[in-house]
C-alpha cells in the first residue's frame, strides 16, 4: 500500500459538498488528507497518480445481494450442482463486482459467503469486502423454508448436503434466540431474518406476516447483545411494521410500504433497500432462466406497487440504500450499478442522491459507516475513478470500462488510467 497521492481529480466525497478539483493523500490504506488541488502540496515520499480531471468518488456498495454462484432461476439448480462449482462461480462473480466499482457488498444470505469473506480477507481471491449474514433465519413455512423439500434438506443444522441457500428454521422466541446465536457461531456479521413471505418462495405470498413481533424482538435483542444488527426481508406491510417496531436496522424490499408502514420506519430510523434491480431482472429474463411460473406471477403483480411505494418513501425522507438482490443467475453480478439507474429513473432521485445512496447511506447497512462511504480524513481508502461524470449521466456507471481505477483500503485492484 504505502503512500499514494491521487491528484487533479473531480472529487465527489458523498458528504453533500459540491464536486471540487482536488487531491487525496492515502497513507497505509487510509485517507490522510483531502483538499483542493491548488491548495495542497504533495510530499516527496508519495507516489503520484494524476487523475487528469476524471471523476473520483467512494467505492460503491451493494447493500443486499447473494454470493451463491447461481446461473439460473431453476429450483433444481441448488440440488444438482456440486458445492465446489458454486464456490468457483462466486469467485468469478466477485471479480466482476469489484471491477464494476463496488468495493463492499452485503451478502444477505448465502452459506458460502462466510467462507468467501475469509478468502477475500487473506487475499487468496480478489473481490470486494464482504459483510455476510451466513444462514438466514426463517420460521417454518417461511420465505427461507424451501417448502417443496423435506425440512431436513432445508435446515442448515440437519442437512448433509450443503447448498448456498440454506436456512436456520426456528419457531418461538427460544428457538429464535438459539438460531441467532448459532448464526454468529458460524461467522455471521449480522442476522438476516424473513419477516414476510416473498416472490420466490412457492407456497407463501409477500403480504404474509412471518415471525411475530415478539420473535423479531428476541432476535434483535440477541444481535444487539454482541454489538450486531438485524437485516430483514420484509415485503408485506405487517412484516415491515413489525421489523421497525422490533428495532431492525435494515429493511430490504419494502414492496408494500404504504404511508402507515413508512411512518413506523421513519420512527425507527431504519435504512430501506428497495432492491429494484432484481424486479427488473426477473421481468426481463426470469422466464428464460427458468424461474417457476408461480414466481413470475407474483413479481408481475408487485412491481408497479413497489415503485410507487418507493417514491412515497423517498418523498417522506426515508433513508434508501442501493442493493440489487442479484444472485449471479437472475441478476448478473458486475451489472450492480443498475440499481443506481433505477433510483434515478423510477424513484425520481437526483444523480447526486443516487450516488450518496450507493455510498454514504449504504455504508450504514454494512456496520462500517465510520470507516467507509465517504471521502474524508481517517476513512478507509475505498475509491473509484470514472471516465465520465455520473452526475451528468448515471449510465456511465453501467459500463465497466468506464471504471478506470478501483482502490480498496489503499490497494489498487484495477488501473486502466492512461
Amino acid at each position: 500500500m504505502g503512500k499514494i497521492a491521487l491528484v487533479n481529480g473531480l472529487v465527489f466525497d458523498s458528504t453533500g459538498k459540491p464536486v471540487f478539483k482536488g487531491n487525496i493523500l492515502i497513507n497505509e490504506g487510509k485517507i490522510e488528507k483531502v483538499g483542493k488541488a491548488n491548495e495542497m502540496n504533495i510530499p516527496d515520499e508519495y507516489e503520484i497518480i494524476d487523475l487528469k480531471n476524471k471523476f473520483v468518488m467512494p467505492g460503491m456498495i451493494d447493500a443486499h445481494l447473494h454470493l451463491t454462484g447461481s446461473r439460473s432461476g431453476k429450483v433444481e439448480e441448488d440440488l444438482i450442482t456440486p458445492i465446489g462449482v458454486f464456490f468457483a462461480r462466486a469467485i468469478k462473480d466477485l471479480e466482476s463486482i469489484i471491477n464494476a466499482g463496488f468495493t463492499t457488498v452485503v451478502d444477505a444470505g448465502s452459506i458460502i459467503a462466510v467462507q468467501l469473506k475469509e478468502a477475500i480477507n487473506e487475499k487468496t481471491i480478489i473481490g470486494p469486502r464482504i459483510i455476510a449474514a451466513g444462514p438466514v433465519l426463517s420460521q417454518t413455512f417461511g420465505h427461507g423454508d424451501t417448502h417443496y423439500l423435506p425440512i431436513e434438506y432445508v435446515d442448515y443444522r440437519t442437512t448433509r448436503k450443503l447448498t448456498p441457500f440454506m436456512s436456520l428454521i426456528c419457531d418461538g422466541t427460544d428457538e429464535c434466540r438459539k438460531a441467532t446465536r448459532y448464526a454468529f457461531r458460524e461467522g455471521a456479521d449480522f442476522i438476516k431474518v424473513m419477516a414476510s413471505g416473498g416472490v420466490l418462495s412457492q407456497r407463501d405470498r409477500p403480504e404474509y406476516r412471518q415471525f411475530t413481533l415478539e420473535e423479531l424482538k428476541a432476535i434483535v435483542d440477541e444481535a444487539n447483545a454482541v454489538g450486531k444488527w438485524v437485516h430483514s426481508h420484509a415485503e408485506g406491510k405487517i412484516g415491515i411494521i413489525n421489523s421497525a417496531k422490533a428495532g431492525v436496522k435494515v429493511i430490504a424490499h419494502g414492496d408494500m410500504m404504504d404511508e402507515e408502514a413508512a411512518n413506523e420506519v421513519l420512527k425507527a430510523g431504519s435504512v430501506v433497500i428497495p432492491t429494484f434491480a432484481i424486479d427488473y431482472a426477473l421481468l426481463e429474463k426470469g422466464s428464460e432462466l427458468g424461474v417457476p411460473e408461480w414466481g413470475m406471477k407474483k413479481i408481475k403483480e408487485l412491481y408497479e406497487i413497489h415503485v410507487e411505494n418507493a417514491k412515497l418513501a423517498y418523498k417522506m425522507g426515508i433513508k434508501l440504500a442501493t442493493g440489487t438482490d442479484y444472485s449471479g443467475g437472475v441478476g448478473k453480478h458486475g451489472d450492480n450499478a443498475m440499481e443506481l439507474k433505477l433510483f434515478v429513473e423510477k424513484v425520481g432521485m437526483k444523480n447526486e442522491e443516487a450516488l450518496i445512496s450507493s455510498t454514504k447511506i449504504a455504508s450504514e447497512a454494512t456496520g462500517l459507516e465510520k470507516l467507509i462511504g465517504t471521502i474524508e480524513k481517517g476513512k478507509l481508502a475505498d475509491l473509484i475513478v470514472i471516465n465520465g461524470n455520473p452526475l451528468d449521466d448515471i449510465n456511465v456507471l453501467l459500463n465497466k470500462e468506464n471504471i478506470q481505477l478501483v482502490m480498496k483500503e489503499g490497494e489498487i485492484y484495477k488501473n486502466k488510467l492512461t
